[in-house]
């Protein structure tokens, strides 16, 4: 087992338990506009990560602690805001960029860690599909969100795909999987993936050199010119390699802006909070958590240690191997 330390972004939580709730009251004592840490948005190291089982095997979990070396989970006990700023988001890093193991929160697993997907028994890459190797972003999630399958969006008329919502980080850092940071919204595209809606928002992490350029979707046109049409066309066709037929968009494939953006996520985040407070069917969805007080899936810590402790996985090595088969779809 290996214990890694990277270095995460202060969080503020929805509701707090004891230990992180002392944390985010020592930050908040900091004069405004001063940080605990180097870097304009580095208060404190809030979270690390724990990895349990070997990378690119099916055993393998990376687990989430918070300040205090809690275990918690990365859907539910990290808050999506940071601190009141409108247009200021926690994202969970899944996926680094340029890289093809599909990684992903485990929402069906207690804890939810990240795992890598599997399909019919075999360990899930996205395909090289030319000039693209791998994610062309740092791919992740807003925790505290939630697309509900048994909700129509009435601009998509389509249902959510049941999971939090999805985020591709547009900054130059190659990100690590299980980072927290700090993202700003620019703006989303609403893609329709077997019928279900499958929003993915638009962001770059505010410690990004040039962050301070991007205000809205409108930048990212100005200043990386290209970048959304790739990004459009990277979701159109990353299962094309599996047999499957291009993917469709709502809204002809438009990106919209930050105003946009801003709504759905509020959305999904009442969403969240209906699935964490039980008032609406989460099926498989598991909503354990240290953090969120008065929900009934809440869990002491010594609770949360044991459900980690009990997972069963493999020390034997993993195979390394990314997809290095490159798929050519001119037309």
């Amino acid at each position: 087992m290996r214990v890694l330390l990277p270095l995460l972004r202060t969080s503020w939580a929805w509701r707090l338990g004891a230990p992180a709730a002392a944390a985010a009251a020592a930050a908040a004592r900091l004069p405004r506009g001063a940080s605990a840490g180097p870097g304009p948005r580095r208060a404190m190291a809030f979270y690390r990560t724990e990895e349990r089982g070997q990378p690119h095997s099916p055993g393998y979990r990376l687990f989430f602690k918070n300040v205090a070396g809690h275990y918690i989970s990365p859907f539910h006990d990290i808050p999506l805001k940071v601190d009141s700023e409108e247009n200021l988001f926690n994202m969970v890093v899944e996926v680094p960029r340029w890289t093809n193991a599909k990684m992903e929160i485990a929402t069906k697993e207690p804890l939810n860690p990240i795992k890598q997907d599997v399909k019919d028994g075999k360990l899930r890459y996205v395909a090289n599909i030319f000039p693209h190797k791998g994610y062309i972003w740092n791919y992740g999630a807003l925790p505290q969100t939630w697309e509900d399958p048994h909700r129509k969006d009435k601009s998509t008329d389509c249902c959510g795909d049941n999971d939090p919502i999805d985020v591709c980080e547009i900054g130059s850092k190659v990100l690590s999987r299980g980072d927290v940071v700090h993202v700003k919204i620019l703006g989303i595209l609403a893609l329709i993936d077997q019928g279900e809606t499958d929003w993915k928002l638009i962001a770059i992490n505010v410690n990004d050199p040039e962050a301070s350029k991007f205000h809205d979707i409108e930048d990212v046109k100005k200043y990386k010119p290209g970048y959304l049409e790739a990004t459009l066309n990277w979701f159109r066709f990353y299962k094309i390699p599996e047999g499957k037929p291009e993917n469709q968009f709502a809204f002809n494939g438009e990106f919209k802006n930050k105003a946009f953006a801003l709504e759905v996520i509020k959305s999904t985040h009442e969403c969240w909070k209906a699935l964490l407070m039980e008032k609406c069917a989460g099926g498989a969805i598991n909503c354990t958590n240290v953090q969120v007080c008065d929900s009934p899936f809440h869990c002491s810590q010594e609770e949360a240690r044991s459900l980690v402790e009990s997972v069963s996985f493999s020390l034997n090595k993993g195979s390394n191997e990314e997809d290095q088969v490159w798929h050519f779809l001119g037309k």
